[in-house]
């Protein structure tokens, strides 16, 4: 076991990790005060003894936020931990009563995610956890490393993430696409035909500033290309698109089932198989004990849909 130095400890106001911690969370010091309960200038003098102590500016002002340092980020991990530790001790026990939690998750989130998970999740919280609240920030995936170590998100849900020492993943579901349009607009045959889908006119989602979207990458490897006339990166508006133009419109198949018939799209299978990474629930390995983010974890598996009726599919080849 590591030796505590009491004495340099005694030294050390360890009120002044309570305020960092709040700081981290709130990133304002008038937010982190009322979280403390204390007054703005009595928030803002701890921030300076902390800055004096660590001979660091630890937080930057950037437009409405206080955004933390290098030196802050580093530091966060280490003094949550040891807060949650101490909190436990004093609470006799890893005690979690989702009932009666009172919390922010932040979960970052891909927009097909986002658009199925969120309205089962909401209303599953709302019944058993009322206390318990979620923010869904961009997905993203270069920043959500270092997120899940500084405990700016909880968790991250979306394509393409691996399971390193410093973050654990589970596959949630394998990913796959279909096509919708409206048939008012577009007489096409049923399932649609590869020839038919190459021929036609695109809608797709696009994060990026490839026109190609999200499944660029899987298209190359087929081997082909779409005429894509739009690329939005919302499905709703991609959606839209299909039901006021004569544009077919390829979006994860969960969505198209979900939505499509309510927008009066007719669905079908994709005619070309399209290699896609699953969609992946991930956090960091020092918050897999923690009760409150386990739990958070069975939230999202029980809230996330079944995959509807099966749809036809009309393979081709490309060669």
């Amino acid at each position: 076991m590591t030796t505590i130095d009491h004495f340099n400890l005694r030294a050390f106001d360890l009120n002044l990790l309570i305020a960092f911690d709040a700081m981290m969370t709130e990133g304002s010091v008038t937010r982190a005060a009322h979280r403390l309960k204390i007054g703005q200038p009595a928030m803002s003098h701890a921030l300076s003894t902390l800055r004096m102590l660590m001979q660091d500016e630890l937080f930057i002002r950037v437009g409405q936020v206080m955004q933390p340092t290098a030196r802050a980020r580093s530091l966060a991990v280490p003094v949550r931990q040891a807060l949650r530790q101490a909190q436990l001790a004093l609470q006799g026990g890893p005690a979690f009563d989702p009932s009666t939690e009172d919390r922010i998750f932040r979960i970052a989130m891909s927009p097909e995610v986002e658009t199925l998970l969120l309205p089962d999740l909401t209303a599953r919280l709302r019944h058993l956890a009322p206390g318990v609240r979620v923010l869904a920030r961009v997905f993203s995936y270069d920043a959500a490393e270092p997120s899940l170590e500084d405990g700016s998100i909880d968790l991250a849900v979306g394509c393409t993430y691996a399971r390193t020492a410093r973050r654990l993943s589970e596959t949630l579901y394998e990913s796959e696409v279909a096509c919708c349009f409206n048939a008012a607009l577009l007489t096409l045959p049923l399932p649609v035909e590869c020839r038919t889908y190459l021929a036609a006119r695109h809608a797709v989602i696009s994060q990026n500033e490839n026109l190609q979207g999200c499944i660029k990458e899987a298209l190359e490897v087929a081997g082909v290309e779409l005429d894509v006339v739009v690329a939005a990166p919302g499905y709703l508006a991609v959606l839209a698109a299909a039901v006021s133009t004569a544009v077919v419109a390829t979006v994860p198949r969960r969505i198209a089932e979900k939505y499509g018939p309510t927008l009066g799209l007719t669905l079908s299978a994709l005619p070309i198989p399209l290699s896609l990474p699953p969609v992946t629930m991930v956090w960091a390995a020092h918050a897999d004990a923690d009760p409150a983010n386990a739990w958070m974890r069975q939230m999202i598996r029980d809230s996330l849909p079944c995959t509807g009726l099966a749809m036809p599919h009309d393979s081709c080849s490309t060669a």
